[in-house]
């Protein structure tokens, strides 16, 4: 069993939807919320290093998502979003905390050979009972898995081609979207994380197949230059830390 909770969920603002009710609102949170969770809280992705005290104690993390405006393309934003976020999420660093005891605590005469003595164990025993923050600059490690976390490509369908980047006019007048959630190791091949149809429109399975090969070459350039960014506000951001560390 996996130590630690992952607890991906989303919002979205009324400013962001204003043409919709109250209840509408409520059922398309509902919808991006439940392809966010079901792929981002799947097992495989879950980060390794959550754990603080086996099967006692653990991080929990919740990753919180807020819709403020929907030009289109919503669920590749999201999934950028909590890629970039979860990239920048650091682990707590921690200490065990442990007490020191002998087994056995019954009084042995003095002339009791211990090796021969079956009923007591003497032996010195130690517990991890508690933990301790140490208190570190850089505050932690980062979330074990990072090449995991997939992005996600909608591919618009429109028998027989299909464009990117839709906007709210054109996902209406869209019959059929493909949503495919994307990862790439550093070793081995991509990997599929899930996928979606959204809309009223058909295909064929053969056409699929090759709709998720086209879509993993667009998931990779985004994948590689979403990483690059991110390493690129990590130097930024360490470069900063150590400034301040300096001067304290």
């Amino acid at each position: 069993m996996e130590e630690g909770l992952f607890a991906p969920c989303h919002d979205s603002s009324p400013a962001a939807y204003p043409y919709l009710s109250s209840n509408a609102l409520d059922d398309l949170s509902y919808d991006m919320t439940t392809t966010v969770n079901q792929t981002l809280a799947h097992p495989s992705l879950h980060p390794k290093n959550l754990g603080i005290l086996s099967k006692k104690k653990s991080w929990g993390l919740h990753l919180d998502l807020m819709v403020l405006s929907d030009s289109g393309n919503i669920y590749d934003a999201l999934f950028l979003a909590a890629r970039a976020a979860l990239w920048d999420t650091k682990v707590p660093v921690t200490r065990a905390v442990e007490y020191q005891g002998k087994k056995g605590s019954a009084t042995l005469p003095d002339d009791m050979d211990l090796e021969q003595e079956s009923g007591f164990d003497t032996r010195q025993v130690s517990r991890a009972v508690d933990f301790e923050l140490p208190d570190y600059w850089d505050e932690g490690e980062t979330l074990a898995g990072q090449d995991q976390w997939p992005v996600c490509v909608t591919l618009n369908i429109v028998a027989p081609v299909y464009y990117l980047d839709a906007t709210l006019q054109e996902e209406a007048s869209t019959p059929l979207r493909l949503l495919l959630a994307l990862s790439f190791p550093k070793s081995g091949p991509a990997r599929l994380q899930a996928t979606r149809l959204l809309g009223p429109g058909e295909t064929q399975l053969s056409q699929v197949k090759s709709l998720v090969q086209e879509g993993e070459k667009h998931a990779r350039e985004l994948f590689a230059a979403l990483e690059a960014k991110l390493k690129e506000e990590d130097v930024r951001r360490n470069q900063r830390a150590r400034d301040r560390f300096v001067l304290r």
